[in-house]
């Protein structure tokens, strides 16, 4: 039976279970998150608050799984959005933001010399691998063990419908080990196409891990040395760590680079862009999708990479990721309890030491959902330039009792 605080939620997860396999599914799932304590439909959002179909509000620190890194409904992207809408959105052939936006990343990212855009991220991981093949004519693609790249067969963390066939030429080292990838590229030597790499790991289900001192700029050497194309997954973490991409605060700087999430504030929208070097085998992949030259998302990332650069937004999100983290430390260290608290303050994770099952990560996350806080167990956090220190603190006054309630299940 549907409780009382989320009756419209469940009702509609119901219904859609009998339509839609799964009713929903990915990382959207209610498995993702505490069943019978949090919504699984929203209604609206605003700023860093979101709204769930039974008018429960919640500061997110989920921010949509990153999408939102101004805030919800940004004015100046909405619009832009809504200048767009106007003219139209889906064309013949791309509009002149097409052009516009490949110029704009190209300035703003420090090794790119051209842009290729898509709808997803998985879209342009998949689509860079193939052009690093078709660069180097070699087969196979090295990637740190457990990384996400996306849905597609090549790397999808699920095996339903996956043939082996799919994976063969698919290798993996664990992930800040050097040593470890010079062995898997020794013993392919001369059929290693690519090292994709996300610029820290962050995976779901485990602590975040930042680059070791050295580990980004040996793997950059070693494709220097060894004609592997180093392709940058920054997908999940673009436009929140620095604006010429997350290699830029890590100090590497790849041959291929993917957006998604953050580039448009929400509106669907991925990118890659690359080296020059690269650019004649980008020609020769095949690449498009009848949606990739919609004009209103890209009305969207040129807006939003506009307020990016023209703000202190990353800035700010670095600060009140700090304030939070000072703020969860202080608060388990008070109660006795055991954390830890990983990745960059704008992406964090918090888990509990010891907590295999995540049984007091579960306890917490449903106490912060109940007092109207909106983050995951299993999943990273991203904060937004839309939070500001009094959500900071509203956020704490709710994560004191869901210590608490941590505590209690530890006892």
């Amino acid at each position: 039976m549907p409780t009382s605080r989320y009756a419209e939620s469940e009702s509609l997860l119901a219904r859609a279970r009998q339509v839609v396999p799964g009713g929903v599914y990915g990382h959207q799932s209610p498995r993702m998150v505490v069943g019978g304590a949090y919504p699984y439909f929203f209604a609206r959002g605003d700023g860093c608050r979101v709204w769930d179909v039974d008018g429960n509000e919640y500061i997110d620190l989920m921010c949509s799984y990153g999408p939102i890194v101004l805030g919800h409904r940004h004015p100046a992207v909405e619009a832009a959005v809504r200048r767009q809408l106007d003219a139209g959105d889906c064309f013949n052939a791309p509009s002149r933001l097409w052009v516009e936006l490949a110029e704009t990343l190209v300035r703003i990212t420090p090794f790119a010399d051209w842009a290729a855009f898509a709808k997803n991220g998985s879209d342009v991981c998949t689509w860079a691998v193939a052009v690093a093949r078709e660069h180097t004519g070699r087969r196979k693609v090295v990637r740190a063990a457990g990384a996400y790249h996306g849905a597609h067969a090549w790397c999808t963390p699920a095996p339903a419908g996956v043939t082996a066939e799919d994976t063969a030429h698919v290798l993996s080292f664990p992930y800040n080990d050097v040593g470890a990838l010079r062995q898997v590229v020794e013993a392919h030597r001369g059929d290693v196409a690519a090292i994709m790499l996300s610029p820290f790991r962050h995976d779901a289900f485990h602590d975040q891990e930042l680059p070791a001192e050295g580990f980004l700029p040996a793997v950059r050497a070693l494709c220097d040395a060894e004609g592997i194309v180093l392709i940058l997954d920054d997908v999940r973490a673009g436009f929140r760590l620095a604006l010429g991409g997350s290699g830029e605060r890590f100090g590497v700087r790849p041959d291929l680079a993917c957006y998604a999430k953050a580039l448009a504030n929400g509106h669907p929208l991925s990118a890659c862009v690359g080296r020059a070097a690269l650019k004649d085998a980008a020609e020769r992949v095949y690449f498009t999708g009848s949606y990739f030259t919609s004009a209103v998302p890209m009305a969207a990332a040129l807006a939003c990479l506009a307020e990016l650069e023209a703000s202190d937004a990353i800035a700010h999100m670095e600060a009140v990721g700090l304030r939070l983290q000072r703020g969860l430390e202080q608060q388990a260290a008070s109660l006795g309890l055991a954390i830890t608290y990983s990745g960059p303050p704008a992406i964090p994770f918090m888990s509990f030491v010891d907590d295999v099952k995540f049984a007091r990560s579960r306890a917490f996350a449903a106490a912060c959902a109940t007092g109207g806080v909106y983050l995951t167990p299993y999943h990273n956090w991203f904060l937004s330039a839309a939070h500001g220190e009094r959500d900071i603190d509203q956020i704490l006054a709710v994560t004191e009792s869901a210590f608490a309630a941590a505590r209690r299940l530890a006892a």
